[in-house]
């Protein structure tokens, strides 16, 4: 065995948990775009169509360490008991390029998404919003529900789900994580008391109707990240103040946006970006809902198991 993989440090979903918990996971999304990286910047994924599924390469570079994600999305695997998203996540020195490290991809990603997430929601959202609307039975919904909880109050949580069962069992875990919530099974009737929605789908068309969302709340769409799919309706993001994580993967990626634009409810000039909302150069709407729609990228990766490495050398 060469010295280099003798010397890598190996992280499995525990040992991330205890090293980077969902609230420290969210101020390390918010330092990066605050510090002044700007998405735009990130290295380009490859997506490429396999057999039953799909391959994603997402390397990414900031803070002086380089990173590289193999995720893979089975579409089949909620059936058979596995998650939807599976990956392994390699970090590398930012000088010499040498690998550091290793750890569960999928726990990341499952740690990383719901806090850019939250991190974006506890700038644009109103201080006091916590009733909570959740689209979604999987893990990143459930994720949801804690990572909100982490920036807001969360008085009331309604998950609605096609399977009852698997519905019952995603408010069961998510009231492990957020015990003080009223969580429970909900329905499209709930969407006018909400303040604040999340679609963690893998829905292909929109889940509500535009009008059914208040004109204060927010709304997060983490659902797909393939153009020919959107969670939300075209004339919903008309009516919104739009915030994604970068205008070339919003173009390319992003199925909600790329809908908009072509209906013309939404010029892409108009999107507002995690960099410019981060920075201050633009202002979280006050007469509008605001929708936050991501597709996932790989300093998002790299953000959270940087800080991960770092932790593990602290100890």
């Amino acid at each position: 065995m060469s010295d280099v993989i003798a010397d890598l440090v190996l992280v499995d979903a525990p040992s991330l948990s205890a090293r980077v918990d969902m609230p420290t996971a969210i101020r390390a999304i918010s330092d990066v775009l605050r510090g002044g990286f700007d998405p735009e910047e990130d290295l380009p994924r490859t997506i490429l169509d396999v057999p039953h599924g799909q391959l994603l390469l997402m390397p990414a570079a900031i803070d002086g360490m380089v990173g590289q994600k193999l995720a893979s999305v089975a579409p089949e695997n909620p059936a058979r008991g596995l998650e939807r998203i599976q990956g392994v996540y390699v970090v590398l020195d930012g000088a010499t390029l040498a690998p550091i490290a290793v750890m569960d991809g999928t726990a990341l990603t499952s740690l990383r998404t719901p806090a850019v997430s939250a991190a974006v929601v506890d700038v644009v959202a109103g201080a006091h919003a916590g009733d909570l609307v959740v689209f979604g039975t999987g893990p990143q919904a459930v994720r949801h529900v804690q990572a909100i909880g982490a920036v807001r109050t969360l008085r009331s949580v309604r998950m609605i789900g096609r399977d009852p069962q698997r519905t019952a069992a995603a408010v069961a875990e998510a009231r492990t994580l957020v015990p003080t919530a009223d969580i429970a099974a909900g329905g499209l009737d709930d969407l006018p008391g909400a303040d604040l929605i999340v679609c963690a789908t893998t829905a292909a068309d929109p889940l509500l109707s535009a009008d059914a969302v208040r004109v204060d709340a927010t709304v997060v769409a983490i659902g797909s990240h393939e153009p020919a799919k959107a969670e939300l309706p075209a004339e919903l993001l008309g009516r919104a103040q739009v915030i994604v994580e970068s205008r070339r993967v919003a173009a390319t990626e992003a199925g909600d946006v790329i809908r908009a634009v072509a209906a013309g409810a939404v010029r892409s000039e108009d999107l507002v970006t995690m960099h410019e909302l981060f920075r201050g150069a633009i202002a979280p709407a006050s007469d509008r809902p605001r929708v936050i729609k991501t597709c996932g990228m790989g300093w998002q990766d790299l953000a959270v198991a940087a800080l991960a490495v770092r932790r593990g050398e602290e100890r």
